[in-house]
């Protein structure tokens, strides 16, 4: 009876087990290649975004990311720097494109759709936009810081062709990049202490910003006098920061 217990046990015992592995292994061939690699960019944007680069290690995305470091380098060949880059790649792009304006509308309104999408990728993509803009020193490159730059160029390209500007100068340029400053500053804001207002009158607060810094450049700088009058009468009166640029008309 043992003896035949034995062999009757052996059979059911080996049966299953060379499932067991194949199980735990299907899910990582399954997935398309294209797939996996988006998945664990997604995973390194979250946790770079939470700590500092140099305390994320590739066990800790491959964890998250329920694959293997094996896996992760497999993706990833150069480590940590190159998925770190790709991560931060793949948030400066999907910002990049949400600086495409409409067409129609006045000046302040397309200025403000603009406004409505990058926000919206701040609330939409918190780790993306927080990993961009927080990168740590202990991994930050050249290639990486370049990135971010190539965002703010972005913006600036967009407000400048709205203006309809070929050649801004000192003082146009440098009111530009200082309101797309104010801009990122209240993003990093909202995502720190969350209440700062709802995202309509923050991006109308906004556009208020740019309307009041163009005017106090204006009294400074006749480039920018005269594409503030040009803006006034692009205007029409409509959209948001109309009420302040009319109170400036009577200013200029």
């Amino acid at each position: 009876m043992t003896t035949r217990a034995t062999v009757d046990e052996t059979p059911e015992a080996a049966s299953p087990a060379p499932a067991a592995p194949r199980a735990r292994r299907g899910p990582y061939r399954r997935l398309p290649v294209e797939q996996r690699r988006e998945q664990l960019i997604a995973v390194a944007l979250e946790l770079f975004s939470r700590h500092a680069p140099e305390e994320v290690s590739l066990d800790d995305v491959a964890t998250a990311a329920e694959a293997s470091r094996p896996l992760v380098y497999r993706y990833f060949p150069g480590g940590k720097q190159q998925l770190y880059e790709a991560a931060l790649k793949s948030a400066a792009s999907e910002l990049i494109s949400r600086f495409i304006e409409p067409t129609e509308g006045s000046p302040t309104e397309r200025l403000a759709h603009a406004l409505d999408r990058y926000l919206s990728f701040v609330h939409d993509h918190a780790a993306g936009y927080g990993a961009l803009l927080r990168g740590g020193s202990a991994v930050e490159t050249q290639r990486t810081t370049a990135m971010v730059d190539e965002v703010r160029r972005a913006a600036f390209r967009s407000i400048v062709q709205d203006l309809g500007v070929s050649d801004p100068g000192p003082r146009l340029g440098l009111l530009i990049r200082s309101w797309i400053a104010v801009v990122e500053a209240t993003a990093l804001t909202s995502l720190d202490e969350g209440d700062i207002g709802e995202p309509e009158s923050l991006r109308d607060w906004l556009v208020d910003q740019f309307v009041a810094m163009f005017a106090v450049t204006a009294l400074h700088d006749p480039q920018s006098e005269t594409v503030l009058k040009q803006l006034l009468a692009r205007q029409g009166g409509i959209g948001p920061g109309a009420q302040l640029l009319e109170g400036l008309g009577g200013l200029l």
